[in-house]
């Protein structure tokens, strides 16, 4: 397994949200070289085809984009996988609905990945993300800081767009995390969420709303948006796409960013077993570190709960 090269990015899978990843990842200058591997190789050279032109315009890095195999992993600085089927218009309303399907997915992708390299920084995109991501690092006993999930990383995007708006504020002036499973289980540790340091419990008076906001309809809006967007578009794609690209552009500047990611439990909060999202230090290195929220007593009680869950659906199928 041979040097890693800066600057490249290898992308499994060329479908929507592969597509927009790519996009993305052109528009952010954030890559010098991006190999596209997909089952359906003509697909991909659509693909490759097609944002390979956008780098004619100004606003578009001209970057090296070609058709690969995974082979091209051995150097790669960072691997990016969207592979395996996704929720679609009306499947069930639960990403456990993939579980099978994409656990088999998965596991070929890894065992083709460490192959070639086990030195890349691995970002699982594909669902259900948690178990995923808990199984890949633990399976082929990848490297731990080298495993990021997308985790709840979106959830906390979309978290912070509803806060926003309810106050008035740019969402980037709101920090509140959505922590936990990218589904059902997440939850909010609200005694965190502030707007420039004014806490959760003076929104309404600080930004004069009619009414104090409803925690438990927020989070049920947080939680069904993306599902929503799926009935409605048919697919997620941009929110996911910028979602990696931020995690990209931490890894690929060294930024030590603190952001929401699936990572594996080494003893957070006392637990074990999973790999759920918590605030994750982000670097060239992957994942620097976790930090832990102090958590009020009704945070205590939902991280409990999410990680039961999680825990096991991981026990049903190892």
């Amino acid at each position: 397994m041979g040097a890693v090269n800066y600057g490249k990015v290898v992308l499994i899978g060329a479908g929507h949200v592969g597509s927009a990843i790519l996009d993305s990842l052109l528009r952010m200058n954030l890559a010098d070289e991006i190999v596209v591997v997909n089952r359906n190789e003509k697909k991909a050279l659509g693909v490759v085809m097609d944002a390979s032109h956008t780098t004619a315009f100004a606003y578009s890095a001209n970057a090296s984009i070609r058709v690969g195999t995974y082979e091209d992993c051995k150097d790669a600085q960072i691997i990016i996988n969207t592979a395996g089927p996704s929720i679609q218009p009306g499947n069930s309303r639960d990403r456990m609905v993939l579980l099978q399907s994409n656990v088999q997915v998965m596991r070929s992708i890894m065992t083709e990945i460490v192959r070639y390299t086990r030195e890349a920084v691995i970002i699982n995109v594909s669902n259900p993300m948690d178990i995923l991501t808990y199984l890949a690092q633990t399976e082929f006993d990848y490297p731990r800081r080298k495993m990021i999930g997308t985790g709840t990383l979106l959830d906390t995007a979309r978290f912070n767009k509803m806060v926003a708006d309810r106050c008035g504020v740019d969402a980037k002036n709101v920090t509140g995390f959505v922590l936990g499973e990218h589904g059902g289980t997440s939850f909010i540790p609200w005694n965190a969420v502030n707007i420039v340091g004014i806490p959760f419990d003076q929104f309404e008076r600080q930004f004069d709303l009619a009414e104090p906001i409803d925690k438990e309809q927020l989070l049920s809006e947080v939680k069904v948006s993306g599902l929503d967007i799926v009935e409605l578009k048919g697919y997620t794609s941009s929110g996911i796409a910028l979602s990696v690209c931020r995690l990209i552009g931490a890894i690929m500047r060294n930024e030590h960013a603190v952001v929401p990611a699936s990572v594996v439990l080494n003893g957070e909060y006392g637990l074990r077993g999973v790999a759920m999202s918590l605030p994750c230090v982000i670097s060239r290195n992957g994942i620097e570190r976790t930090l832990q929220i102090p958590l009020d007593e009704d945070g205590q009680e939902k991280l409990q709960t999410c990680y039961e869950y999680l825990h096991g659906v991981i026990e049903s199928i190892l």
